[in-house]
């Protein structure tokens, strides 16, 4: 008997592997045809729906909700399923001419968020400010919108009026604005600036089909008059055409030089691009500016000449848009719009910035003297990694600079009262543009930099008043500095458009103050990297010596 179990054993177990064995293959097989079962068990799902169901019920509408719930899984606001219709509508947008109000957004959580509004635009001129939610369009709620749907919505004819509510930090209600439509316009290097010391200066407001030969012509035009050294300010840019982004790389980098790749499951969806022809400015000292508002092509432009060891990138860490969309042609003339890859600097670092939650987008946040919102730290751990010359650069989403720099910001009583403002913020926009203009036909004669004095504030106090601001005396007093910022600015503004505001406010700009005295005392790009490392290394054994304290180069006496 015992000899018997033994010969029976084997076969016991033969047997088993041979039934376990033809099982996990069966499994196997099922795991291939998985997919295609469910597309099938789908189908019948909704045709049995859409015939037995109590009530009556549309089978297109039960795929389109289908399809909107495929998408809606993948937790990403840049992927969409476009219908032909509002496909074609988006493609005459964006192909042709059209008109706008000059806002450009992003998706934030369940929010339509404003990057910027670019500058001379309806939506400037109406005090609509980076941050800004988009919280209702034409009466419609824009909870969960995509940006495209955003973007259609504020588009139409010129002088046609769109009515949108703005929800702000700070303050409880909506504010609602009319915007009218206009032919949107922007150049992408709309002046020039020549400082001491044969600093140049350019700024670069947006990446259109242009920008490298305006950058060029700049950059060559400011060098004729004597510049040595340069400034690219990218804050604000929210970027544009990713071609002249990588061309405008190229003016200050040798060829062949990766300027970023791109990065998705597939290999088709894997790619490198390098610089065609060499360097325009060899040897020219370059510090770039960036901030919290500078995304896409600015971050590829910034992580490329950062990594390269080619441009001191110097502000505050980079918005943090990195991610690549394809479009796929559907059936019908449909069209799913999806993200397929990730955008990398050339030391491997990833672009796309983790975006926070609603509750938690605007903690650590600081108003700046200009009435923006700035983040005061990362709040993120920040991976080093290397450039391509060895100095230490940061990973973790968006480009974080080399030297931090915030812009002048508001202290908490100044804070306060500017948000009292902020609940009049239509009316208190054109109650400024209304003065600057009144101040200008009064004085038609004085110089295009002129304080605002004691006596002008209290006129425009009264100014207020008239409109049926209601701003108490208090919290106009606690935000004087900040009223006379926004005066100075709007007047310097309409007397000598955008180089005459920069040349009225640059002496209240913090990251720009500190990147001319930078290059003031650099006489090449590695000079530049050694007078911040040796800052850093000092400003180090301070915090390790008892009592030591370090500065961060920072904001001045009305910061905090």
């Amino acid at each position: 008997m015992r000899f018997s179990r033994s010969l029976l054993a084997p076969g016991l177990v033969l047997a088993a592997a041979l039934l376990c064995g033809g099982w996990f293959l069966q499994q196997g097989i099922a795991q291939d045809r998985n997919v295609y079962f469910q597309a099938r068990l789908l189908e019948e799902v909704l045709d049995r729906v859409a015939e037995d169901f109590v009530d009556p019920v549309e089978l297109n509408a039960l795929y389109g909700t289908a399809i909107d719930a495929v998408i809606e899984e993948l937790d990403d606001p840049n992927s969409e399923f476009l219908s032909a219709y509002e496909w074609d509508n988006l493609r005459i947008d964006t192909e042709g001419e059209y008109a706008g109000v000059g806002l450009e957004i992003v998706r934030q959580g369940d929010w339509i968020t404003v990057m910027s509004a670019l500058p001379g635009t309806p939506g400037e001129r109406a005090g609509i400010r980076a941050g800004d939610r988009i919280v209702e369009v034409e009466g419609e709620s824009a909870q969960g919108w995509n940006p495209d749907r955003a973007a259609m919505s504020l588009r139409g004819r010129p002088g046609t009026e769109v009515d949108v509510r703005i929800g702000r930090p700070g303050i409880e209600e909506p504010i609602p604005f009319t915007l009218e439509r206009a032919t949107v316009q922007i150049l992408s290097v709309p002046f020039t600036h020549l400082f001491q010391d044969g600093v140049g200066y350019v700024p670069l407001r947006v990446f259109s089909e242009n920008a490298r030969d305006e950058l060029e012509a700049a950059t060559r035009g400011l060098m004729a008059d004597g510049a040595t050294r340069m400034i690219l300010d990218l804050r604000g840019n929210p970027g544009g055409l990713l071609d002249q982004g990588v061309a405008l790389a190229d003016l200050f980098l040798d060829e062949d030089l990766t300027v970023a790749e791109t990065r998705g499951r597939t290999r088709s969806q894997n790619s490198v691009l390098r610089t065609e022809q060499g360097e325009s400015f060899p040897g020219l000292p370059l510090v770039i500016l960036i901030d919290g508002r500078s995304a896409s092509a600015s971050e590829i432009v910034a992580g490329a000449l950062q990594d390269h060891d080619r441009a001191l990138v110097l502000g505050a860490t980079s918005f943090g848009k990195g991610l690549v969309q394809t479009l796929y042609r559907l059936s019908g003339g449909n069209v799913l719009k999806l993200t397929t890859a990730r955008w990398y600097t050339p030391s491997g670092r990833s672009i796309q910035k983790a975006r926070a939650d609603d509750e938690s987008a605007f903690d650590d946040v600081v108003l700046t003297l200009s009435g923006q919102w700035v983040q005061r730290s990362d709040g993120e751990d920040r991976q080093p990694y290397r450039s391509l010359g060895g100095r230490r650069v940061l990973g973790g989403g968006g480009i974080t600079p080399d030297l931090h720099v915030l812009p002048d910001t508001l202290t908490d009583d100044e804070e306060a009262a500017v948000l009292r403002l902020d609940r009049h913020a239509r009316g208190f926009s054109s109650a400024v543009f209304e003065f600057a203009v009144l101040y200008i036909q009064e004085r038609p004669d004085a110089p295009p930099g002129s304080a605002v004095t004691d006596a002008d504030l209290a006129r425009f106090r009264q100014h207020l008043a008239d409109r049926g601001i209601d701003a108490e005396a208090a919290a106009l007093e606690r935000a004087e500095r900040y009223l006379r910022f926004q005066l100075e600015r709007e007047i310097a503004r309409r007397r000598a458009g955008r180089e005459g505001e920069f040349l009225r406010l640059m002496t209240a700009d913090p990251p720009l103050a500190r990147a001319v005295e930078l290059l003031a005392r650099a006489r090449s790009q590695q000079d530049l990297f050694d007078l911040v490392a040796a800052e850093e290394s000092l400003a180090n054994s301070a915090v390790q010596a008892p009592g030591g304290i370090a500065g961060d180069g920072s904001p001045g006496a009305g910061s905090r």
